[in-house]
């Protein structure tokens, strides 16, 4: 709705009045989530000519001429749909080796562009190829169940995955027997991660329990390094200082699209929304404003946010905030921990996302 309204500490504004994340509850049918595994916004444009590697990261160059290959490499039988098995009715010569490209780095050298890069050029119709991060195959195997998630990803020439990391041992489990049956049916793989295979799961839990299975992962990729520093902190300032509560609720009635909600209310609806629903809930949000950002309390909720902070990144979503700096999300424990990784990738992320936010406060 449009309506003069006051904001605290300032005079009334005529804007629109913002959308609010916590009163947002988005159902997400099957169909949408099989549908939306291709590569997000952000990288939707990107090819390996546009990855500019660092000069001082041979392995940066190397990747691109690794991957290139790779993707020219899929090309045939199930590029143009027709299965795997060849015109006499015979199933397809196995590939020698592992059938699949394990992307290792640190966080922001580029290993999400790279990826997506081979998804566009893989020869293969895109209803061929699927895109998505772990969390999103997991959820795809809880919406479908897991033989209808084999029977639809089966026929694909390749199958993407950013972000590969195991947090329990149900995942382990469930991942290893899903690629199993996709590597069987001919289905290449590509992933990424901050984790060597066989180190998935280190940290998180008994991974010593459950060996065979990583290893059995394992054996499906070959492992590609990619060496280098954080490009989204390459030459750029430090991430800029929270506004205060006046400076975002203003910037948020003045912004089309912005959501504008409490840091704490928000992290307990994120609790009462499945993480397969979290990019629903962004649809339509052109600028997320939060107030009052503090310390998240617990892991769980730390792992929720996580989430939420892939599902901004991927779509370009500015974020605008007051109270603590994104880099005091997550406490030391936190911090030197098993799930240690995935918040460095959050603070990286949400720091981007306020340099992008930036422009939306009035000078």
């Amino acid at each position: 709705m449009s309506s003069s309204t006051a904001v605290p500490g300032q005079s009334p504004i005529a804007e629109t009045a913002p959308l609010s994340l916590c009163a947002l509850e988005p159902h997400v049918p099957a169909d949408r989530l099989v549908a939306e595994m291709v590569p997000p916004p952000r990288f939707d444009s990107v090819r390996f000519d546009t990855y500019v590697p660092d000069p001082d990261q041979p392995s940066q160059v190397e990747a691109v001429k690794v991957l290139s290959g790779f993707a020219t490499g899929l090309g045939g039988a199930h590029a143009t749909g027709t299965g795997k098995r060849n015109w006499f009715g015979r199933k397809a010569a196995p590939v020698a080796g592992p059938l699949g490209v394990y992307l290792d780095g640190g966080y922001g050298v580029g290993k999400t562009h790279l990826l997506a890069s081979l998804w566009h050029a893989t020869p293969a119709a895109p209803s061929l190829k699927a895109f998505g991060t772990f969390v999103e195959l997991t959820n795809l195997v809880g919406a479908l169940g897991f033989q209808q998630t084999v029977q639809t990803l089966s026929g694909h020439r390749l199958l993407c995955i950013d972000e590969f990391e195991l947090d329990d041992p149900g995942d382990t489990v469930l991942v290893s027997s899903l690629l199993s049956r996709l590597v069987e049916a001919g289905v290449a793989l590509a992933a990424t991660s901050n984790t060597l295979p066989g180190k998935l799961g280190e940290g998180r839990f008994a991974a010593a329990d459950f060996l065979r299975e990583i290893q059995g992962l394992s054996s499906h990729f070959r492992p590609l390094r990619i060496d280098g520093e954080d490009y989204r902190h390459r030459g750029l300032p430090e991430a800029p200082a929270p506004y205060s509560d006046e400076q975002v609720t203003r910037a948020a009635y003045a912004t089309a699209g912005a959501s504008l909600d409490d840091f704490p209310a928000l992290l307990d609806h994120l609790a009462r929304v499945h993480p397969s629903r979290y990019g629903a809930l962004t649809d339509g949000v052109r600028a997320v404003c939060l107030t009052d950002v503090q310390p998240v309390p617990d892991q769980s909720t730390a792992l929720r946010l996580v989430v939420l902070a892939d599902r901004l990144y991927d779509r370009e979503i500015p974020v605008l905030a007051s109270g603590l700096p994104f880099d005091r999300l997550f406490s030391d424990e936190m911090l030197n921990g098993g799930y240690r990784k995935k918040y460095f990738r959050a603070i990286s992320r949400l720091t981007a996302l306020a340099r992008d936010a930036k422009g939306l406060v009035a000078q």
